[in-house]
């Protein structure tokens, strides 16, 4: 089965953590994961300025790692992004500010969430309104 998962809470959300297990048993189960898409807070999962606590789960890096060692498509709304500061090097050059997110996300708009469901036999969101 291929799935799509968009993802809307912050990392520190207990839904941040469900999507990610599920990403990684879904995964495990040999389904492919045709995008990832984050979304309103889910954004600051892609970026590098969250401190986790030594004591709990670093949702930032384990979502790095596990996009890197699966080669996922990892998509960060780019409007979401912008409005809380979550910026790639291009947009940050831009507004003169610094970046907080790199390879492997990608910023790009919300098109791309509705392409992620057309291509996917099933949306899975976590964290949404």
């Amino acid at each position: 089965m291929k799935f799509a998962i968009a993802l809307f809470a912050p990392p520190h959300a207990p839904s941040s953590r469900r999507a990610l297990r599920f990403a990684e048993a879904a995964l495990a189960g040999g389904h492919q994961i045709v995008r990832l898409f984050f979304y309103q807070d889910g954004v600051h999962n892609a970026s590098t300025n969250p401190v986790t606590p030594q004591d709990e789960l670093d949702l930032p890096a384990a979502w790095r790692e596990l996009v890197e060692r699966h080669s996922l498509d990892a998509v960060v709304c780019i409007a979401a992004a912008l409005r809380r500061g979550v910026l790639d090097e291009g947009e940050a050059q831009r507004y003169q500010r610094s970046a907080s997110v790199a390879a492997p996300w990608e910023l790009s708009g919300l098109g791309q969430l509705h392409e992620a469901a057309q291509l996917a036999d099933r949306l899975v969101c976590f964290g949404g309104p």
